[in-house]
C-alpha cells in the first residue's frame, strides 16, 4: 500500500478557537438578521445586535465591520470558485455552474438556507441595502465571467462570455427573486432547472 504523503492527508478539522469563533459570527448575524426583519433596518442598532447575541459591541465589529456587513456575505465566493474550476473541462459551462451550485447547497443545512432567504429579503426590501448591493452584484458578474473566461479559454472582456455571464446571473437573480415571495419554494430543484434553460448557450 503507498504511504500517504503530506499533501495526501485529509485537510485538519478546525480546532475549538476556530468552531468557538464561527459559532459567535453565525449568532450575530443570525440574531442581527432577525431584529432587521422584525423592527427594520434602520430602526435596530449595533448595540441591540449584540445585546440579542450576548456579545460586546466591539465582538460584532470585530466580525462585521460595518452594520451592512451583518447582511451581506461573500463568504461562499472562494468555495464556489474553487469547486468550479474543479469540474471536469468535458463539462459545458451550464453543466459546471450546475453541479458546482448543487454541490454548493448539498452543503448547507436548511437553517443556514432559511438563513440566507432571510437575508436575500432584507436586501431586496430595503432600499439603503439594495443600493449598496449593486458594487456586489458588478463584482459577482466580474469574477463569474473571469471563472467562465479562464475555462473557456477565452479574455473576460470578450463579448460572448460577458453575455453568457449575464445571461447566467440573470436566471439566478429571477430564482432568487421568486424565492423571496415563496417560502415553501425547493428552491436548489428550481435554480437547478431554470439554469438548464440555458444549455446550449456557450461563451
Amino acid at each position: 500500500m503507498k504511504p500517504q504523503t503530506q499533501s495526501d492527508q485529509p485537510a485538519a478539522a478546525p480546532g475549538l478557537r476556530e468552531r468557538k469563533k464561527a459559532r459567535t459570527k453565525a449568532a450575530i448575524q443570525r440574531e442581527a438578521v432577525r431584529l432587521f426583519r422584525a423592527q427594520g433596518y434602520s430602526a435596530t442598532t449595533v448595540e441591540q445586535v449584540a445585546e440579542a447575541a450576548e456579545v460586546a459591541p466591539s465582538t460584532v465589529f470585530r466580525y462585521f465591520a460595518t452594520k451592512q456587513d451583518l447582511v451581506f456575505s461573500r463568504e461562499y465566493d472562494l468555495p464556489f470558485s474553487v469547486l468550479f474550476q474543479a469540474q471536469s473541462p468535458d463539462l459545458t459551462p451550464i453543466e459546471a455552474e450546475r453541479r458546482t451550485i448543487r454541490s454548493m447547497l448539498e452543503g448547507i443545512s436548511a437553517q443556514e438556507l432559511a438563513l440566507q432567504r432571510e437575508r436575500w429579503i432584507l436586501i431586496i426590501s430595503e432600499p439603503e441595502l439594495w443600493g449598496a448591493s449593486l458594487g456586489g452584484i458588478t463584482q459577482t458578474m466580474r469574477v463569474m465571467s473571469e471563472q467562465v473566461a479562464a475555462r473557456a479559454g477565452r479574455d473576460p472582456g470578450d463579448a460572448t462570455v460577458r453575455a453568457y455571464a449575464g445571461a447566467v446571473f440573470g436566471v439566478m437573480l429571477q430564482v432568487s427573486l421568486e424565492w423571496a415571495d415563496d417560502p415553501e419554494m425547493d428552491f436548489a430543484t428550481a435554480l437547478d432547472e431554470a439554469l438548464q434553460c440555458l444549455e446550449g448557450l456557450r461563451p
